[in-house]
């Protein structure tokens, strides 16, 4: 790799840093102005400044492409200001070898986000959720009143309340026929997960037979199920909260028990785009530095990154929701916006040259 491109990269790098560092500074400021009512739920001053940052990860994943788009813009906007890509223009630097060298840039920007969104996120996510839940529901044990409806076989389970992916409360299961007829309903006050198996506490059971209805006690009951906790636990995380390894265990667990999952299936194929759709935004960036922008302010700079960002985060969530109002493939739905923005990138650069 060659001098200039090495000094592009760390440019970009450098100047997306410190947008990121920005953004955060003001996502973590409104997220912990948005949450100051939990003091009133049981949470102390330093209790939510903990859980506002461990619901970073989460915000910056998301932001994550405006980031980029407007790190971009400054970096080589800094460059074009000082005349420095001018003089690389002049020397023999072709507009493709400052784009491949913004490429490289926004793989490495790119193959952090699909770290900080599959491994990062997830996990401080999970303690951030478990870290409320226990905070608003101390007066209750700890459980947390999160229902659940959930299928497993041939029985619909109803779960009021989820302590944790191990131990729940105030379970119901529907177990059916073949014609779908209730065959046998079981209430537990209380279940844990124990050697591969639910065990229910203070059971209600009934079995309903051909003219006849028997009724029975039990202070314990085992129930094989392939409700695992991990599949809970996954279904109390919001769908761009899950790693990939989780929404494909969670797709397959859905479609096993027939299922929609349609919706998992788009948030891990967005899960999978998101590190190019960083790259193309990036990619965007460089015909508007070149181009109109080369005698603009960071002002100026700013405000288009602002706006193609905004537009962007729109047509992505109008594409998501279209694409499951119309039964679009998962793959489609998700990587349409970004496929339009590389095909207006190439266009724009075409323009430029």
């Amino acid at each position: 790799m060659s001098q200039i491109n090495r000094y592009l990269i760390r440019t970009i790098l450098s100047f997306t840093a410190l947008t990121g560092l920005a953004l955060v500074a003001i996502f973590t400021f409104i997220s912990f102005v948005a949450e100051i009512d939990e003091t009133q739920r049981g949470f102390t001053m330093l209790q939510l400044l903990w859980y506002t940052l461990l619901m970073l990860p989460e915000g910056v994943h998301t932001l994550m492409p405006i980031i980029a788009l407007l790190g971009t813009l400054m970096g080589l906007g800094a460059l074009a200001a000082q005349n420095e890509l001018t003089a690389m223009r002049a020397s023999g630097v072709t507009l493709l070898r400052i784009s491949a060298a913004t490429l490289i840039a926004g793989a490495l920007i790119g193959s952090f986000a699909l770290l900080l969104g599959d491994w990062l996120a997830p996990m401080a996510t999970m303690q951030a959720r478990s870290l409320k839940s226990e905070l608003r529901y101390a007066a209750q044990g700890g459980v947390t009143e999160h229902p659940l409806w959930l299928r497993d076989g041939s029985s619909i389970v109803h779960i009021r309340a989820l302590r944790d992916e191990r131990h729940v409360a105030n379970v119901d299961i529907y177990t059916l026929t073949d014609d779908l007829a209730v065959a046998r309903v079981i209430h537990a006050a209380r279940a844990e997960y124990v050697g591969g198996q639910w065990l229910l506490s203070d059971v209600e059971q009934t079995e309903f037979a051909e003219g006849a209805v028997q009724a029975s006690r039990h202070a314990t009951l085992e129930v094989s199920a392939s409700l695992s906790p991990e599949v809970l636990r996954l279904f109390v995380l919001e769908a761009n909260s899950v790693s990939a390894p989780g929404l494909l265990r969670l797709i397959q667990y859905m479609k096993h028990n027939g299922l929609d999952a349609s919706q998992y299936e788009l948030s891990l194929w967005r899960k999978l785009v998101a590190p190019l759709t960083v790259m193309v935004m990036m990619l965007f960036a460089v015909p508007f530095v070149l181009g109109s922008q080369r005698s603009g302010g960071a002002g100026q700079r700013l405000l288009v990154g602002i706006l193609v960002g905004l537009g962007f985060y729109v047509t992505n969530e109008v594409s998501a929701n279209l694409g499951q109002l119309y039964g679009w493939s998962a793959p489609l739905a998700a990587a349409l916006p970004t496929a339009l923005l590389m095909l207006l990138a190439v266009w724009r650069m075409r323009r430029a040259r």
